[in-house]
């Protein structure tokens, strides 16, 4: 196991921790399998390398977007990168948001199932804040609560001003800047350390996945959660890699390769904020994307790239009508895609966001609320997906826009000799 890369380890971990999970799950209610596999074993590997990965996320987001900041010199140059960055997660939720509504159509998931065969979860529906108190929010009355509690924007706002005056200051603090890049650098360090337990964390997670939700809770949902899968990866390894081929001129089988440990983190622990330190280190090793550019890129995606959540609302919507015996129009649909993207913007860093996001579009075209009380039941198994769709999102993003800004600078330094 030592001679293997980290990448064929972490597979190595998914794959067994499905099998083992699969295997055991008729035996889940058995005292020993409930008590020292699901509540001792997988409990212990899992949430111990989740909350491992937690407790770098914030220090090392802070410390990477300062200094990638302070590193910029410019402040223009920020701000292009930062315009670049939401036109690419905006317009690839729009067309993520499009397929999806095309392919159910297509595929019509709805068509069949017997509501009264489905479980349903409890939802009450939550008032979404208003755009206003959203954007007030990412401004941090209190950075230091801000940095203990995890509020990723707040914590983004901070640092990238903190990174701009160190940039304004200029001399005078060039030791502060010399501090957060060593900061930088130990928090790299702890993240290549803790990279090592993947494996064994990624075995723990799903296999108390499997173990607890088994086959029986997909099976009257199978039609949704496939063509749901079908249009996640449709837009990951079709849509992203031409993307990436356009504007970065990279191979996409080459790029997928490369990025095969963070999609598996993605899927294992439906986190993105837990695939940070490794997108962060990957982007480095892998592609030479500029500290500069991954620091803001991938934290900024993390709370505003919703493709992987667009194309399950895109899908829900037109299962829930099928389901239903609804007809929705074109015009109906045009007011879906525009809900969720403006949404995606709208409530980025808000807790429980996907569900929020689904009865605002719902909402916006009639249908009934209940009906997310169907895709609740499945929501972990598609949750996997949809998050490792959105991991994807936002590292061909880092290395579109990094590509895209070099090209820029080479013909800026071309245009001054």
């Amino acid at each position: 196991m030592r001679n293997l890369k980290l990448i064929h380890k972490v597979f190595i971990g998914l794959v067994l921790g499905i099998i083992m999970g699969a295997l055991l799950y008729p035996m889940k209610e058995q005292p020993f399998v409930s008590k020292y596999i699901i509540g001792f074993l997988f409990e212990l590997l899992g949430q111990g390398f989740l909350r491992l990965v937690k407790m770098i996320i914030v220090p090392l987001v802070f410390a990477s977007l300062v200094t990638g900041t302070a590193a910029m010199n410019d402040v223009k140059k920020l701000g292009r990168i930062g315009i670049k960055t939401l036109l690419f997660f905006m317009v690839t939720t729009a067309l993520g948001i499009m397929a999806a509504i095309a392919g159910a159509n297509i595929l019509k998931p709805g068509m069949g199932v017997v509501l009264e065969n489905v479980q349903q979860s409890k939802f009450v529906a939550k008032e979404a804040d208003s755009f206003v108190k959203v954007l007030l929010n990412i401004i941090p009355t209190n950075p230091f609560d801000a940095l203990v509690k995890g509020e990723m924007l707040q914590v983004i706002f901070f640092a990238i001003m903190t990174g701009v005056v160190i940039t304004l200051l200029g001399d005078k603090a060039k030791k502060l800047q010399g501090l957060f890049e060593e900061a930088n650098e130990l928090m790299l360090k702890m993240v290549s350390i803790i990279m090592e337990l993947a494996p064994y964390g990624i075995f723990g997670l799903i296999g108390k996945t499997f173990i607890t939700l088994g086959w029986a809770a997909m099976k009257p949902l199978a039609s949704f959660i496939i063509v749901t899968y079908i249009l996640l990866v449709f837009h990951g390894l079709v849509v992203y890699q031409i993307l990436l081929r356009i504007y970065a001129k990279e191979n996409p089988i080459v790029f997928l390769k490369k990025i095969l440990a963070p999609m598996t983190l993605a899927f294992s622990t439906s986190s993105s904020a837990a695939c940070i330190p490794l997108a962060l280190k990957t982007l480095k090793e892998e592609f030479n994307v500029e500290d500069k550019i991954s620091s803001f890129t991938i934290p900024l995606g993390t709370t505003i790239n919703m493709d992987g959540t667009a194309i399950m609302q895109g899908v829900a919507t037109v299962f829930i009508a099928q389901l239903y015996s609804i007809h929705l129009t074109t015009n109906d649909y045009f007011m879906v895609v525009l809900t969720a993207v403006l949404a995606s913007i709208g409530t980025a860093g808000v807790p429980g966001v996907g569900t929020i996001m689904l009865s605002m579009v719902l909402a916006q075209v009639g249908l009934p609320l209940e009906g997310i009380g169907l895709i609740l039941a499945v929501d972990r198994i598609v949750d996997m997906g949809r998050t490792t769709v959105n991991v994807i999102g936002n590292l061909v993003c880092s290395v579109v826009i990094d590509r895209i800004e070099k090209r820029t600078e080479a013909k800026e330094r071309a245009a001054q000799k």
